[in-house]
């Protein structure tokens, strides 16, 4: 199923639902969309993201109103809780894990593909930044019900994204990381390092993943992101099937394109990549 330009572009409205996360506590989401039999892109957050943090509303609008229906959650370790943009639920950050997300996003997509949320579907894209790049590229290559995927300043190697807080945590067994967005301090324990010390060379090999993509895949990277230097894009790229992969490098443009929280406002690099990314979903997704 696809886009029809038969189907009128309604407004979306959004409606929040609650799971079962990896953790056991809740997986809140939303489901944004103008109604009716449409494709589903889902939608995954990175390290230190939540669903409502600076533009992911924006990019969800813009993917609804383009005749797409979207589900946007936080993973059940992202330390958002309900109805909140601020990190109140600093044990669950703390305890999160790659695994624990992969788990949590098996959950969403059981739920969209069941039924559960009124969509009828043989197919659905992914949409994910830079932790949750990584993640969506683990699930694409297992998951040939993908028929798009879009991932902004996804990681090639999830390690990364701790590495600074390395040899703390192995040495004390706690870390405190600062969420730049909201200015809030937070615990991060050894769950992360020993789930990466464990599973980093197999199920959480983002580069090897990158391989068993089949699904048209868009790779949007910013040449000055200092968070992900944009050669994680190019080995991404690299790493994936010939003639599947599609890199844009974004010229000057940082880790966020621009955007910050609480959200201001777009600018010229972010609008570029969401015109690309809705475009590339609207085409594929049929």
């Amino acid at each position: 199923m696809g886009t029809r330009s038969s189907q009128p572009l309604a407004t979306p409205s959004k409606r929040s639902f609650r799971l079962t996360g990896a953790d056991g506590g809740p997986l809140r989401g939303d489901v944004t969309s103008a109604g009716g039999d449409r494709p589903v892109v889902v939608v995954c957050h990175g390290f230190k993201g939540f669903k409502d943090w600076g533009f992911f509303p924006h990019v969800t609008e813009r993917l609804a109103r383009a005749g797409l229906a979207v589900v946007s959650f936080n993973f059940s370790g992202a330390g958002v809780g309900e109805d909140s943009d601020t990190f109140d639920e600093p044990e669950r950050f703390g305890r999160n894990t790659y695994t624990k997300e992969l788990h949590d996003l098996d959950v969403v997509l059981e739920a969209v593909t069941s039924g559960a949320f009124g969509f009828r579907l043989s197919a659905y894209g992914l949409f994910g930044h830079s932790a949750g790049g990584g993640i969506a590229v683990l699930r694409v290559a297992q998951d040939e019900r993908v028929r798009a995927l879009v991932t902004w300043a996804a990681v090639a190697r999830f390690g990364r994204l701790i590495a600074p807080l390395t040899d703390e945590l192995r040495r004390t067994g706690t870390a405190r990381v600062l969420s730049q967005r909201t200015g809030q301090e937070l615990p991060l324990y050894r769950d992360m390092l020993d789930d990466l010390d464990a599973h980093g060379a197999g199920p959480l090999n983002v580069v090897r993943a990158a391989g068993g993509v089949r699904a048209p895949w868009l790779i949007v990277h910013g040449t000055a992101d200092q968070t992900v230097p944009w050669g994680d894009g190019r080995d991404l790229h690299n790493a994936a099937r010939a003639g599947a992969p599609e890199l844009f490098l974004v010229d000057g443009a940082g880790h966020s394109f621009g955007a910050g929280h609480p959200w201001a406002g777009s600018n010229a690099a972010l609008e570029q990549v969401v015109r690309r990314t809705v475009d590339w979903f609207a085409r594929h997704l049929s």
